[in-house]
């Protein structure tokens, strides 16, 4: 990749980590907070983050020959089946336990929340775990 790829990734990374911060999504007890339906200022971000992303990939290739860093626009769909099910249900459980998710996890070690490791530890372990049963 080129430096100009690796600078923009950056700027990205920098901006989504500047967002879930801003919103406070960063920290666990405002996603328990929304999860236990007290709290809906995570549905706020969501949907603000997938209003954007559909129109971005609705209008994007009809406005645009290439994406921005090259390659092509691509619009396979993957099917959902069991895995995708019962891998949806395992994050869910964890989300909940823990009201943490990997990117506003990450993003909290920005703001010093050093406890999130555990939680990022735990995601990378289970994920390791994942890819052996898969291998074997």
């Amino acid at each position: 990749m080129k430096a100009a790829h690796y600078l923009v990734v950056l700027i990205a990374g920098a901006l989504f980590g500047f967002g879930l911060s801003y919103s406070t999504m960063v920290r666990p007890e405002v996603v328990l907070g929304f999860l236990k339906f007290q709290d809906w200022g995570l549905m706020l971000v969501m949907g603000g983050a997938v209003a954007v992303t559909v129109l971005a990939y609705q209008f994007a290739p009809r406005l645009m020959r290439a994406p921005l860093l090259g390659g092509r626009f691509d619009t396979k769909t993957i099917p959902w089946n069991r895995d995708t099910a019962v891998g949806a249900a395992l994050f869910g459980v964890g989300w909940g336990i823990a009201g943490v998710c990997p990117g506003p996890a990450i993003a909290g070690l920005g703001t010093g929340n050093w406890d999130l490791l555990w939680a990022l530890g735990g995601m990378a372990l289970g994920a390791l775990v994942q890819g052996w049963r898969a291998k074997a």
